[in-house]
């Protein structure tokens, strides 16, 4: 479990906005969920345009994602908890009050969160994409797979031409569609 110390610091959960009383109090309930040595990474909580009274948050851990929603007028939360080895895939769309912010998981639960605000969201991105990545060198015990040739690929001096090669190699490994790679590829190449 993480010290309370070091987690109730809360200055940095709270660089992106967030409201340091619902973090404060997600912490406090945290404290008593994490295990032995898992630290929160970040935390997100929904602002709506109009008042928000009892907003729902994410919670990132190395470990794990908590999506807590706030039910009981603020008085109890419900957690929806993914270990980084369950989780397919992560994502989010902007909109202009905010973004939303979806997680699938490997057995086909799909959770998503709305009125995040765009700088967490990306935030949340950020962090779960690294997790991700680790969990994917772990379960490869750091030997290459298909998975992890797109960080193989040698640099060329041309960075443009390794990100079209590192594109290239994302839809021959079926992991990004037809759609997505032709339209990455035109706007990398309008910035020739």
């Amino acid at each position: 479990m993480q010290p309370l110390g070091d987690m109730m610091n809360i200055d940095r959960y709270i660089n992106d906005g967030q409201d340091p009383k619902v973090v404060e109090k997600l912490l406090l309930k945290l404290q008593d969920m994490l295990a032995t040595g898992e630290q929160v990474l970040y935390v997100a909580v929904q602002k709506m345009p109009a008042m928000t009274l009892f907003p729902d948050s994410i919670a990132m851990t190395d470990k794990r994602v908590f999506f807590c929603r706030s039910t009981k007028l603020g008085f109890a939360t419900d957690f929806s908890m993914f270990s980084w080895s369950d989780v397919l895939d992560i994502s989010f769309k902007e909109g202009i009050l905010g973004a939303k912010w979806f997680l699938t998981s490997k057995e086909g639960d799909s959770l998503e969160m709305k009125h995040i605000p765009k700088s967490q969201a990306r935030k949340l991105y950020q962090w779960g994409n690294e997790a991700l990545e680790k969990r994917q060198v772990s379960e490869t015990g750091g030997m290459e797979g298909p998975h992890l040739k797109i960080a193989s690929v040698a640099e060329p001096d041309d960075p443009l031409s390794g990100k079209l090669k590192k594109l290239k190699l994302l839809f021959e490994q079926q992991l990004i569609t037809q759609e997505e790679y032709e339209n990455k590829k035109s706007e990398l190449l309008s910035q020739l």
